[in-house]
C-alpha cells in the first residue's frame, strides 16, 4: 500500500513538473510530439501561440508549425523551409546533440534545426519565436532567424536575409514569390523559378540601396513590439513601411506575410474579439500587383495562360475560356490548353475551314508576341493568325495586332472594351461544345459536329468499334505511307516527334548533302513532305538512360523564340541520336560574316541584338534554364531575311562531359572561352555572356576573334584590339573605315562598350543578357566599361 501511494505521489509531482514546464513555454531536452489528430502542442506561458503539427489538407497530411493558438483560424506563421508535409505517425523532438529533429514514421530525418550540439532546452516565447538554448543560456536556433513567410511584431530581418511565399492558402510548399533585403541595402518583392531558384527582376523595391552616400542604405527590416515595421538605414533613420497613423488602437496582434498571390501585407486582429471576426489589412504592397509584377522575363503573377484581375485589394487568378488549371489546386498556377495548340499542315485555303477562334473580351497578355501589326484590322489579324502555323492567339487593340505563341504570360483583365483576344483552335477538338461563346460563322459545322457526336454516343459499343477501326487504318496507312508524304505538322502535333533511324536516311538521302560540321556533329540537308529540314547526326552522347535523352530533347522542343532555330523532331534508336531542325536558308553567320563582302552596318547590328534577345530568352524566359556553352559565328544561322537564329542549344547537356573543342573537359571553342573555365569556379550564365562579348566585337569589325598573322606579329587577340581602339578613340580602325558604322557613331560606341562590358574578366561584372538587350536597343545608358582583364588572360591558355 505504502508502495503505490509513493508511486501516486511520484506521478503526480511529474505531471505537475510538466504542466509548469508547459505554463512557462519552456521545452525539456527529450521532449517529443506525435503527429496526430489529438496530439497537444507546446504552448507559450500566455497560451497565444503553439507549437506542434497542424493538419493540412487532409487527414495524413502534417506540418510543423507554430501558429496563433487563440485565433480561431488558428493561423500559421512558421514552418520548416520549402513546408514539408509529413504523414501521421511523424515525430519532432528536441534532442541535446541535435537540437529539434523532425522524422517520418520510419525514423528517417526530414529537417533539424540546424548543426547545434549542447543543448539544454527549448522555449516558446509568447512572441511566437521557438528558442534552442544551450548551457548558460545561451542562444543556439531560433524560428525568427529563418522565416517562413510571415514577420511578427520584435522580429528583425538582416542583410541578406528573406522568406518565400506559400504555393496556395493551403499548400506551404515554396511559392513562386520571394521577399529579400538585399546586400546593398534594399527591400525587394521578386518572383522565382521554384526549380532552379532563379530569380527574376524586383516588382517592389524600397529605393533603400546604396547610393553617393552609404550610411543611407537600409541595414535591417525592424517589425518592433508596437506593430510599427520599418527599415532601419545604417545612419540610425528610419523608412516607414507600416504608414504612421495607420494602426488602430486597442490591443491587437499584428503579422506582416508575403501572401501567396505575391502581395506584402501587414494584418492585425483584435485580441479580445466581440464576435466573429478577420485579420484586417493597415498596408500592402505593390498597389497592383497584376500589372507591377509584369515582367517579359517571367510570368507575372499569374501562371502561364492565367489571367489576373485585380479589385483593388486582392488580386484573383483565372483561367480564361477553353483553358483549365495544370494543378487544380494552385488556382494561380499555369493554365493548359483544353485543346491541341497545334496546326496541321494548312490547306489551300491557307488555314481558312481548318481552324477557328474563341474570343475572348478585356484580355491581353502584353508579352510573348513575335509579330507586330501596325496598322491592321481585326479580319486581317485574324485571317494572317489562320494562316500562321505558329500563332496561337492573336491580339485586336486600336488598329494594331499581335501574334503570340503558347505559353503566353502576364496575362491581365484590362479596362478597355477594345481589346478582343482571339485564341486559334481546330476545328472538331473545340475545348467546350458552344458554352463558351463561340464565333458564329461556322455555326453549321459545329452544329453538324455536334449532332454527330451525339449519333456516336448513343451507342458505346459503335464508339468502341469506331475507335478500333480508327486505330487499325491508321497503323496500317502510316506503315505504308513513304517517308517522302510525311506531315511535319502531322508529327509536331505530339510536341516530340520521334522519327526512325531509316526515315532519316531516306529524307537525307542516304545523308548526301553535307551542310556543315562541328563538334557537336554533321548536319546534312534532307526534305520531309515538302518541307527542307536540317538533320543534326549527333557525336557520342549520353547514352546511358534514353529518358535522359528525351527529357532533354523535350526542354529544346519547348521552347519557342523568334532568334531560336526550332526543333522538329528527333530519332533515338539504338546508338544513334539525330535532330530533326528548321532549314536555315543563308547558313551561317560565319560564312554572312567573314565572307568576301562586308554586310551592312544596319544587317550587323539587326543580327547582334537577335541573337542577344535570343540569349535572354535561354537564359530567362524558358521553364528550364539553358546554358548555351558555346555561342560563336557557326552555332547562329540565317534565315531567309537574316534574322539571326541561336542553333546547338541545350546541346552541351546531350554531350559527354569530354566531348568538346579542347583536349581538357572545357565545353566551347577557342577564343570564346571565359575565364571561368580554366579555374575552379561554378560555371553560369555568364559564359555565355563572355562569348556573346566575343561575338558582339566580331560582328561589329567583321573581324575573327583571334587572328593568327605572320612570324613577326604572332596573334591578334579581338578583346585586346577593341579595348587598345576604344581606350584611344580609334573606333574608325576597329571598324576598318566602315563609313556607314562611323556615321551611326553612338551605336557603334554603344556597342564597342557593350561587347567590353561582356567580356570582362570578373564574371560578376558582366550584364545578364536582358540588360544586354535594354542596352544595345538604347532602354538604359550605358557606362564606360574597366579594362576587361587584369593579370590573368583567357589568352594564355
Amino acid at each position: 500500500m505504502a508502495a503505490a501511494q509513493l508511486r501516486l505521489v511520484f506521478i503526480t509531482i511529474v505531471l505537475r513538473f510538466i504542466a509548469a514546464q508547459q505554463n512557462d513555454g519552456s521545452v525539456s531536452v527529450g521532449a517529443s510530439l506525435k503527429a496526430t489528430s489529438d496530439v497537444k502542442p507546446w504552448l507559450s506561458s500566455s497560451g497565444e501561440f503553439a507549437f506542434g503539427f497542424k493538419q493540412v489538407q487532409g487527414n495524413d497530411n502534417f506540418l510543423l508549425s507554430i501558429w496563433y493558438e487563440k485565433i480561431p483560424d488558428k493561423t500559421i506563421v512558421w514552418y520548416p523551409e520549402e513546408g514539408r508535409m509529413v504523414p501521421t505517425g511523424s515525430k519532432v523532438e528536441l534532442l541535446r546533440e541535435s537540437g529539434l529533429v523532425l522524422t517520418d514514421p520510419q525514423g528517417t530525418e526530414v529537417w533539424r534545426s540546424g548543426s547545434i550540439s549542447g543543448v539544454a532546452s527549448g522555449f516558446m516565447n509568447d512572441t511566437g519565436n521557438f528558442v534552442v538554448f544551450g548551457g548558460n543560456s545561451r542562444k543556439l536556433w531560433g524560428s525568427y532567424d529563418f522565416p517562413a513567410n510571415t514577420l511578427l511584431p520584435t522580429q528583425v530581418m538582416e542583410r541578406g536575409g528573406g522568406m518565400n511565399s506559400t504555393i496556395s492558402p493551403t499548400n506551404f510548399s515554396g511559392g513562386r514569390f520571394q521577399l529579400r533585403l538585399l546586400p546593398d541595402g534594399n527591400l525587394v518583392l521578386n518572383i522565382r523559378d521554384t526549380l532552379s531558384g532563379n530569380t527574376y527582376d524586383a516588382y517592389y523595391i524600397s529605393g533603400t540601396y546604396d547610393d553617393s552616400n552609404s550610411t543611407n542604405s537600409g541595414e535591417q527590416v525592424i517589425f518592433d513590439a508596437t506593430g510599427y515595421m520599418y527599415i532601419l538605414r545604417r545612419n540610425g533613420q528610419r523608412f516607414d513601411l507600416t504608414p504612421r497613423g495607420s494602426l488602430p488602437s486597442g490591443d491587437y496582434y499584428h503579422r506582416a506575410t508575403l501572401d501567396s498571390d505575391g502581395v506584402f501585407r501587414q494584418y492585425y486582429f483584435p485580441k479580445n474579439p466581440i464576435s466573429n471576426t478577420n485579420w484586417e489589412v493597415i498596408w500592402f504592397v505593390p498597389d497592383n500587383i497584376c500589372v507591377d509584377s509584369s515582367d517579359r522575363s517571367s510570368t507575372g503573377a499569374c501562371g502561364f495562360n492565367n489571367v489576373c484581375s485585380f479589385d483593388g485589394n486582392r488580386p484573383n487568378c483565372e483561367c480564361p475560356k477553353g483553358f483549365s488549371l495544370l494543378d487544380p489546386n494552385n488556382p494561380s498556377g499555369d493554365c493548359k490548353p483544353d485543346f491541341t495548340p497545334t496546326c496541321d499542315e494548312v490547306d489551300s485555303n491557307n488555314g481558312r475551314g481548318m481552324f477557328d477562334f474563341i474570343e475572348l473580351q478585356n484580355i491581353d497578355w502584353p508579352f510573348s508576341d513575335y509579330v507586330h501589326m501596325n496598322p491592321s484590322n481585326e479580319n486581317t489579324c485574324k485571317s494572317s493568325c489562320l494562316e500562321d502555323c505558329f500563332c496561337a492567339v492573336a491580339i485586336y487593340r486600336d488598329t494594331q495586332c499581335w501574334k503570340k505563341k503558347l505559353p503566353l504570360s502576364n496575362g491581365r483583365k484590362v479596362d478597355s472594351a477594345n481589346v478582343r483576344a482571339f485564341v486559334k483552335y481546330q476545328i472538331g477538338d473545340h475545348p467546350l461544345q458552344n458554352p463558351l461563346g463561340l464565333p458564329g460563322k461556322n455555326k453549321d459545322r459545329r452544329s453538324l459536329i455536334v449532332v454527330g457526336s451525339v449519333l456516336l454516343g448513343t451507342s458505346v459499343f459503335i464508339i468502341f468499334v469506331l475507335t478500333g477501326v480508327i486505330c487499325v487504318g491508321f497503323f496500317v496507312i502510316y506503315k505504308k505511307k513513304p517517308m517522302n508524304t510525311y506531315s511535319i505538322r502531322k508529327a509536331v502535333e505530339t510536341n516530340l516527334p520521334s522519327f526512325t533511324y531509316q526515315e532519316l536516311v531516306e529524307a537525307t538521302d542516304g545523308f548526301k548533302d553535307e551542310l556543315g560540321k562541328g563538334g557537336f556533329g554533321i548536319v546534312y540537308k534532307g526534305v520531309i513532305g515538302k518541307k527542307i529540314v536540317a538533320v543534326k547526326k549527333l557525336n557520342t552522347v549520353v547514352h546511358d538512360s534514353d529518358k535522359e535523352f528525351k527529357t532533354e530533347v523535350d526542354t529544346i522542343a519547348k521552347t519557342h523564340h523568334k532568334n531560336l532555330v526550332q526543333l522538329l523532331g528527333y530519332c533515338d534508336e539504338g546508338d544513334q541520336r539525330l535532330l530533326v531542325y528548321e532549314y536555315m536558308s543563308n547558313g551561317t553567320l560565319a560564312m554572312f560574316l567573314f565572307g568576301d563582302t562586308r554586310p551592312t552596318w544596319r544587317q550587323r547590328s539587326h543580327i547582334a541584338v537577335g541573337i542577344a534577345k535570343g540569349l535572354a530568352y535561354l537564359h530567362e524566359e524558358c521553364s528550364t534554364q539553358i546554358i548555351h556553352c558555346d555561342i560563336k559565328p557557326k552555332n547562329i544561322l540565317l534565315d531567309d531575311y537574316c534574322n539571326a537564329k541561336i542553333s546547338d542549344f541545350g546541346m552541351a547537356k546531350l554531350l559527354m562531359l569530354n566531348q568538346s573543342h579542347t583536349n581538357t573537359g572545357i565545353r566551347g571553342t577557342k577564343g570564346y572561352l571565359a575565364p571561368e573555365w580554366f579555374r575552379n569556379t561554378p560555371v553560369t550564365i555568364k559564359v555565355d555572356v563572355y562569348s556573346f562579348g566575343v561575338l558582339l566585337l566580331e560582328i561589329i569589325s567583321c573581324r575573327k576573334s583571334l587572328v593568327f598573322e605572320s612570324d613577326d606579329e604572332g596573334m591578334v587577340v579581338l578583346t585586346d584590339l577593341a579595348w587598345d581602339c576604344y581606350q584611344e578613340g580609334r573606333l574608325e580602325a576597329f571598324v576598318e573605315n566602315d563609313l556607314e558604322a562611323l556615321n551611326d557613331h553612338k551605336k557603334l560606341a554603344t556597342f564597342v562598350m557593350v561587347g567590353l562590358w561582356c567580356v570582362q574578366e570578373n564574371s560578376s561584372l558582366r550584364p545578364t543578357m536582358r540588360k544586354v538587350n535594354q542596352m544595345l536597343e538604347g532602354g538604359i545608358e550605358v557606362v564606360e566599361p574597366p579594362c576587361p582583364y587584369s593579370s590573368f588572360s583567357v589568352t594564355n591558355y
